[in-house]
């Protein structure tokens, strides 16, 4: 049903927002920002009038900062406000060790944590195959000095999309599927783990309202819990340059 009028929306349980400028070729994500608040400005209060009680799930770029944004103009509870987060990059993830593996994706447990895009983190500690770590078989796993390269695997998964809008200027089904599994998994109340863009304010050393993905468990009513990772070090410290890098971009933004 294509209108532009909200009351058409009213009474949803769930709104995805898409909506946005689109990233031109080379663009980071992080460059949309304003561009899209003045965009959010106006969807997110009708949005909120329509359907006071509905989860608001955020695809728009950059997504961990819109998410934020879209939390702050709607004044809603942060468990109702989602960012799709890294549940795409995961998928990617999953898809490529499987290739190398040659197991199927769904055998193949490893989460991206942290900012959707150019600073994802890889937890390289997680990486496992029917719980056998693959950090505890081959130890370089991710590092420099990884003679199978693991860390390429990362590289395409981060430069994935900017293939895809160099090749057809814009991205639409991976990120639809991984948006469609989100939503299953809110309307059917599923309560499954998706790396997605919440508060993360409190955890990992993080002491800003900054939205980054982490494991939560997601239901009818938004996110319920966050699984705490135990990460290693380093991972925690990309995950905290990460928040530094979005809070610095969240103060300045004009709502």
């Amino acid at each position: 049903l294509l209108s532009a009028d909200y009351s058409v929306t009213a009474h949803s349980k769930l709104v995805i927002v898409t909506a946005g400028a689109r990233q031109q070729e080379g663009e980071s994500r992080l460059n949309l920002v304003q561009r899209n608040v003045n965009i959010f400005k106006f969807i997110i209060p009708n949005v909120v009038k329509y359907s006071p009680d509905c989860k608001l799930l955020i695809v728009s770029n950059p997504v961990d900062i819109l998410t934020y944004v879209a939390w702050k103009i709607s004044g809603f509870p942060k468990h109702r406000v989602i960012g799709s987060g890294c549940n795409l990059d995961s998928a990617r993830f999953r898809h490529l060790m499987g290739e190398r593996l040659g197991i199927h994706p769904l055998s193949c447990h490893g989460w991206i944590v942290g900012e959707h895009g150019d600073s994802s983190v890889p937890v390289w500690s997680g990486v496992n195959v029917a719980g056998v770590s693959l950090k505890a078989l081959h130890p370089d796993l991710g590092t420099d000095a990884d003679k199978e390269h693991w860390k390429e695997v990362h590289k395409q998964v981060v430069e994935s999309a900017y293939e895809v809008i160099k090749l057809k200027g814009y991205t639409s089904w991976a990120i639809g599927l991984s948006v469609a599994d989100l939503a299953e998994t809110i309307m059917k109340n599923l309560r499954r783990v998706h790396p997605i863009s919440t508060v993360v304010k409190g955890m990992h050393g993080i002491k800003e309202d900054v939205f980054l993905s982490v494991p939560c468990v997601l239901g009818s009513s938004g996110i319920t819990d966050v699984v705490k990772m135990i990460l290693k070090p380093e991972e925690e410290d990309k995950l905290r340059k990460s928040a530094d890098t979005l809070w610095g971009i969240q103060k300045e933004l004009q709502f």
